[in-house]
C-alpha cells in the first residue's frame, strides 16, 4: 500500500474516531438530557436519531454519487454540527425530534462515504485489515464517550458545544487531508422479497437487533438518571455494556464461522434474554449490575453481526452490497420503533417493562432461529465471513469492489 493511501486511511480512521466518540457520548447525553426536559413525547426525540439515520443510509449514496466523497464528507459533517449547535436555542418536542433527525441523517452519511471511501482505497488483501483497524477505533471511542458523561453538565449548553467542536475538527482533518477521492460505484437493486424468502432469520432478527439496541441506549440511562444514579455510575454501566460487546465480536464471530448461524443466533437469543430477565430479578447494586452489563451489551452488539453473515451464505456473491443495504435498513426501523415502544411501556411499568420487552422481543429470534437450524442444513458459508460490525458499518463495509466477477476494481 502506498504512504500516500496509507496516510488517507489513517485520516479517515481518525476523524470517524472522533465522530463516534461524540456520538456515544451524544447519545447518552440526550437521553439524560430529554428526562429531565419533562417533553411530551421522549419516545419521538429519542426515535429520531434512528429515523433519520434509517433515511441517510437509504439515501446518501446519490449524493455521494453527485458531489464526491469530500464535498459529501463536508456536508454531512456540516450538517451534524449546526443541528447540534441549535439545539439548546430551541429547547422543545418538535424542534428536538426534526434537529436530532438531521443529526441521524448527517452521521449515516458520514459513516457511508468513510467506509466507501475505506473500501475503494484498501487494497482487496489489505481491506479486512483496514475494517477490522476502523472498527476497533469505533467501539474504543463509543467507550470512550461514555466516559465522558461522568464530567458532562447534562443541563448545561457546553456539552452540545462539545459536540460540536468535535464534528468540527474531523470536517477539518478529511476535508484538508492531500486525498484523490475514490469513483463511486453503483448498488445494485434488491428487493426485500427476495431477501425475506432467502434469509428471512437474518431480516428478521437485523429488525430485532435494532429495537433492542435502540430500546437499551435511548432508555436505559434516562431511567437510571430518574432513579438518582451517580452520573459516574451511569457513565461506567454504559461503558461496561460498550466493552462487553467489543469483547464478544472474536469468539463470537468464530463460533459462527465453525457452525451454524442459526443456532448461534438462538444461543445469543437466549443469552440476551436470560439477561434482560436477570436484571429485573436480582438487586440493583453496582456489583450485580457491571457484569450484567457485560453480558447484555455482548450478546445484544453480536445479534446483528451474525444476521449479516447468515444473509450472505445464503444469497450469491455478487449481491453482498444490497445485501448489507436491505439489513441495516431493518435494524434501522427496528431502532426507530424501540425507543417509542419502551418508552410507552416505561411510562406504565418503569424500566421492568422495558427489559421484559427487549427479552420478549428476542425470544421470537430464538424461536424462527432454533426451528429453522433444525428444519433444513446449513448452508456452506461463503466467501463473506463473520466480522467486527455494527449496523452503522453496513452497506459498504464489505469487499464490494470485487464481489462480481464482470465489475472492474475502483482504481486507488
Amino acid at each position: 500500500m502506498a504512504a500516500s493511501v496509507r496516510t488517507q486511511i489513517k485520516t479517515l480512521v481518525i476523524a470517524t474516531s472522533l465522530v463516534q466518540l461524540a456520538n456515544g457520548f451524544f447519545g447518552t447525553f440526550i437521553s439524560l438530557r430529554v428526562a429531565i426536559e419533562s417533553f411530551d413525547a421522549p419516545g419521538l426525540v429519542l426515535s429520531a436519531y434512528f429515523a433519520g439515520f434509517t433515511l441517510g443510509a437509504f439515501g446518501c449514496g446519490r449524493i455521494i454519487e453527485q458531489v464526491g466523497h469530500i464535498r459529501a464528507y463536508a456536508a454531512f459533517a456540516g450538517l451534524v454540527a449546526a443541528a447540534t449547535a441549535v439545539m439548546p436555542l430551541l429547547v422543545g418536542s418538535f424542534a428536538w425530534v426534526l434537529l436530532r433527525a438531521i443529526v441521524g441523517f448527517g452521521c449515516a452519511g458520514i459513516f457511508v462515504t468513510t467506509e466507501s471511501w475505506l473500501a475503494a482505497k484498501a487494497m482487496p488483501s489489505e481491506r479486512g485489515r483496514v475494517f477490522s483497524v476502523y472498527m476497533v477505533g469505533t467501539f474504543l471511542a463509543l467507550a470512550l464517550g461514555q466516559l465522558l458523561i461522568a464530567r458532562a453538565d447534562i443541563g448545561a449548553a457546553s456539552a452540545f458545544n462539545a459536540i460540536v467542536a468535535v464534528f468540527a475538527v474531523s470536517l477539518v482533518m478529511v476535508t484538508t487531508a492531500r486525498a484523490e477521492p475514490p469513483r463511486v460505484s453503483a448498488d445494485t437493486g434488491l428487493s426485500y422479497n427476495v431477501l425475506a424468502r432467502a434469509a428471512p432469520i437474518a431480516v428478521i432478527g437485523c429488525a430485532l437487533s435494532g429495537l433492542v439496541g435502540g430500546c437499551f441506549y435511548a432508555l436505559v440511562p434516562a431511567w437510571m438518571q430518574d432513579q438518582d444514579t451517580p452520573r459516574t455510575t451511569i457513565a461506567l454501566f454504559m461503558l461496561v455494556a460498550v466493552l462487553g460487546g467489543f469483547a464478544f465480536q472474536i469468539p463470537v464471530g468464530r463460533l459462527s464461522d465453525k457452525f451454524d448461524r442459526r443456532a448461534v443466533l438462538a444461543l445469543l437469543g437466549l443469552g440476551f434474554s436470560g439477561t434482560a430477565i436477570v436484571m429485573v430479578l436480582l438487586p440493583r447494586s453496582l456489583p450485580a449490575l457491571l457484569p450484567e452489563a457485560v453480558l447484555l451489551g455482548g450478546f445484544m452488539s453480536t445479534l446483528y453481526p451474525v444476521c449479516v453473515a447468515h444473509a450472505h451464505d445464503r444469497m450469491p456473491a455478487d449481491r453482498v452490497v444490497a445485501v448489507s443495504g436491505r439489513l441495516i435498513l431493518a435494524s434501522g426501523l427496528g431502532s426507530i420503533l424501540g425507543p417509542l415502544i419502551g418508552a410507552s411501556l416505561m411510562a406504565h411499568f418503569e424500566i421492568d417493562g422495558v427489559f421484559y420487552f427487549m427479552a420478549a422481543s428476542v425470544l421470537l429470534l430464538v424461536l424462527a432461529a432454533g426451528l429453522g437450524s433444525l428444519a433444513s442444513h446449513s448452508p456452506k458459508h461463503q466467501e463473506v465471513p463473520f466480522k467486527i460490525l455494527a449496523p452503522q458499518a453496513g452497506p459498504l463495509a464489505h469487499d464490494q469492489l470485487d464481489v462480481s466477477p464482470g465489475r472492474s476494481q475502483l482504481d486507488g
